[in-house]
């Protein structure tokens, strides 16, 4: 088993050489920084399981710094402040923002020990780390989407997100969310044509979640008009999210109904390519995600140009894909430093996935499109467009034969010779 990781970040270098070598002597693997910059770099960097944190340092206090990691929903570990005799009221202010506790100096050993023990089985406690609204970017893009949901984020009105699929409906869904409320994301969407009323009942004052409405069928859309029609007497808030367009061009034509009341509160969300300035720093944050919900043995890091090959590509299933691109890295890439070259080999790995998807639905469509174009013509003239296709199917197979065609289409040789003459088929 790894040694535990412990971030000693204080100005004095004193504290820090003391920290350090009594927590070495126990076992710990222990990384220092004098100053907020270097916290930072090292906390993004090396993924410590505790952090000690010293209130006053020359470019950045502590409170500031712990705030900053509090406010990203980013913070992977536990943190104990640490005060001079002038910094208690401070240090116990900090517990109330999420320090986990505060060490008086000087610190003793026992009380060292004591604490830092507690805050690491404390460490197991803490909630999942996930991509959130404040940890996606910080462009410009993303700053006017955070004050267009901060404009809706105290109503109850039924809201319809509209955006890319895979991409950031959920994580803006979950930022409209109130604290410590019921919160469901619905994938069975039986659930709200079978038991509406029992969905509203169980998420009182919360939130109820379903992406990608456009799916559904018209049982479930009267289940959908009903949550919305009551849930105002539940004080639970409906978000919906889309891909596609419920207004045409769908195989479901979607209950006006629905439409009259979503429309007004619809918002247009961004693609991941529209805020590409963002994907280096979002490409870090989901691989500390990983590397902190894993056991941190296999660190990796990504490399300048790594980042900036990431940047340069088009991310069709948005935020989604980059989370599975960067979970392939991180899986594949042989050393500790994710690279390039690693960002270009799985690029062609996924282009190639894409290629083929992309191939399967031109097929798909293709063959819709003939069907649709038979089924548009007198009988006879489709009877002879699907016979033709029939036979050019099976004669395009790798065991294709006239003895092989006469058994599967069940006509005689004879018979079959004429048919395919007068279909205009010829036979090699």
């Amino acid at each position: 088993m790894s040694a535990k990781k412990i971030l000693v970040v204080d100005d004095e270098l004193g504290i820090r050489e003391l920290l350090r070598d009594i927590l070495v002597d126990e076992g710990f693997e222990i990384f220092v920084a004098e100053n907020a910059t270097e916290a930072r770099e090292l906390k993004k960097n090396k993924l410590p399981d505790l952090i000690l944190l010293d209130i006053w340092m020359p470019d950045c206090d502590g409170i500031t710094l712990l705030k900053e990691w509090v406010n990203e929903k980013f913070l992977t570990s536990p943190v104990v402040m640490m005060s001079g005799h002038g910094t208690i009221d401070t240090a116990l202010e900090a517990t109330k923002i999420g320090a986990f506790d505060f060490l008086e100096k000087p610190i003793t050993l026992q009380k060292l020990l004591k604490t830092v023990n507690e805050a690491l089985k404390h460490a197991n406690n803490l909630p999942r780390i996930d991509i959130n609204l404040l940890n996606i970017g910080k462009s410009q893009v993303i700053q006017d989407l955070k004050k267009r949901l901060d404009k809706i984020i105290s109503l109850k009105t039924p809201l319809l997100l509209v955006g890319p699929q895979g991409g950031c409906a959920k994580i803006c869904a979950q930022y409209l969310h109130p604290k410590n409320q019921p919160w469901v994301d619905v994938k069975d969407f039986e659930v709200i044509s079978n038991a509406p009323t029992d969905l509203l009942d169980q998420h009182r004052g919360g939130s109820i979640f379903l992406n990608e409405i456009s799916h559904l069928t018209k049982p479930q859309q009267k289940g959908l008009n009903l949550l919305i029609s009551k849930a105002a007497n539940y004080d639970v808030r409906i978000i919906c999210a889309t891909s596609r367009s419920l207004v045409q061009g769908n195989e479901v034509d979607f209950d006006e109904r629905i439409l009259n009341e979503l429309l007004p509160g619809s918002l247009l969300l961004p693609s991941i390519n529209d805020h590409k300035e963002d994907i280096p720093e979002l490409a870090s944050s989901i691989l500390t995600m990983y590397l902190a919900k894993s056991d941190k043995s296999d660190y990796k890091v990504f490399d300048v140009a790594a980042l900036n090959a990431m940047r340069a590509m088009n991310w069709i299933g948005d935020i989604e894909e980059l989370e599975s691109f960067i979970f392939n890295l991180m899986q594949t890439s042989l050393l500790e430093k994710i690279t390039a070259d690693d960002v270009k080999r799985v690029s062609n790995q996924f282009n190639l996935l894409h290629d083929k998807n992309k191939s399967s639905k031109k097929t798909k469509d293709n063959k819709d499109q003939g069907l649709d174009d038979i089924f548009n013509k007198p009988l006879r003239d489709a009877r002879d467009d699907f016979e033709k296709m029939y036979f050019k199917y099976h004669l395009n197979q790798d065991d294709q034969s006239m003895a092989k065609l006469s058994e599967v289409s069940g006509v005689e040789r004879t018979h079959l010779y004429r048919k395919l003459k007068q279909l205009g088929i010829k036979v090699k």
